[in-house]
């Protein structure tokens, strides 16, 4: 993440779109990609200048009215619109709360109390902070089930496990790149981008795109060694006593091939040996979840 998250955005949806899709003529030959910094302030109806001086970090507080003009000149979507309101430091909730790391005992057996299905605790940063047993037997084929993100560009598994994985590793980065505008100064979320677009040439590319947004309800193919193929969807709810916090949900359709090869899992797991569970995340924490079938993943 550079000093000038604001520009950087406004830049990369400025180069996703041409003249003739704004409605715009195209003259001469054009030496930058998408939009040019005038085209973009004569959409928006502002002076070039004010424009330029916003991309450049020079202007420091936009009005909502500017942004909504320029939102609405870039062809922005709702979620891209809050980011970019986040980034500028004027969104309404924009009051920095600190994401919460610890998982309550309530939530603790909400999540014990969906045994036929896998779910979790994810914090902005998607390191998994809790997860039912069925979340554990799901991401048994990685090394450590510590970070969505790890677990995707760094793990081998991921490859496997993800059967459409160029669209898990978008939907990851955009998951991420939302998170930077809800918490920018979070020093977790600021060391694990630091990390992925070291160590991923094709996190750092996805990371350069400013694609924003989040987890709510999608589908999911996901492959695993023990069952077979999984069609799945998933559901998130934010945890309203944790900021931060998403409680994750997967679902199959019942009794689907996917949802009897869930329960062949859940069988599995409950029979054979596992170290699932076992001071397998980030911090080294013990699990809180015992005597359940909740594992602490931090």
């Amino acid at each position: 993440m550079t000093g000038n998250a604001l520009g950087d955005f406004l830049r990369a949806h400025r180069a996703r779109l041409r003249p003739d899709d704004v409605g715009l003529a195209s003259y001469g030959r054009r030496r930058v990609a998408g939009l040019r910094r005038e085209e973009v302030a004569v959409l928006a109806g502002m002076n070039t200048d004010y424009y330029a001086r916003l991309e450049q970090g020079r202007e420091q507080s936009p009005s909502p009215q500017i942004l909504d003009a320029i939102s609405a000149a870039l062809r922005m979507d709702h979620e891209a619109r809050d980011h970019l309101f986040r980034l500028a430091g004027t969104f309404p909730d924009g009051r920095r709360t600190r994401p919460s790391e610890r998982v309550g005992p309530m939530l603790r057996q909400l999540l014990d109390g969906y045994a036929n299905t896998p779910a979790f605790v994810l914090n902005p940063a998607l390191d998994l902070l809790a997860a039912n047993s069925l979340a554990d037997a799901l991401f048994s084929p990685f090394e450590a089930a510590d970070n969505l993100a790890r677990m995707t560009f760094l793990d081998p598994a991921g490859r496997v496990f993800y059967a459409q994985w160029h669209r898990a590793a978008e939907a990851v980065v955009a998951a991420l790149r939302q998170a930077t505008g809800l918490v920018p100064h979070y020093p977790r979320l600021r060391e694990l981008v630091r990390r992925l677009t070291a160590s991923s040439e094709e996190f750092a590319a996805l990371w350069a795109s400013h694609t924003v947004y989040g987890k709510t309800l999608d589908a999911k193919a996901l492959v695993h060694p023990e069952v077979g193929a999984l069609s799945l969807t998933y559901q998130s709810f934010d945890v309203r006593g944790a900021p931060g916090q998403q409680v994750v949900i997967y679902h199959a359709e019942p009794d689907s091939p996917s949802s009897h090869a869930l329960s062949l899992l859940g069988s599995l797991s409950a029979t054979g040996p596992s170290d699932a569970g076992v001071d397998r995340g980030r911090t080294g924490g013990g699990a809180s979840g015992r005597g359940t079938g909740v594992r602490d993943l931090r």
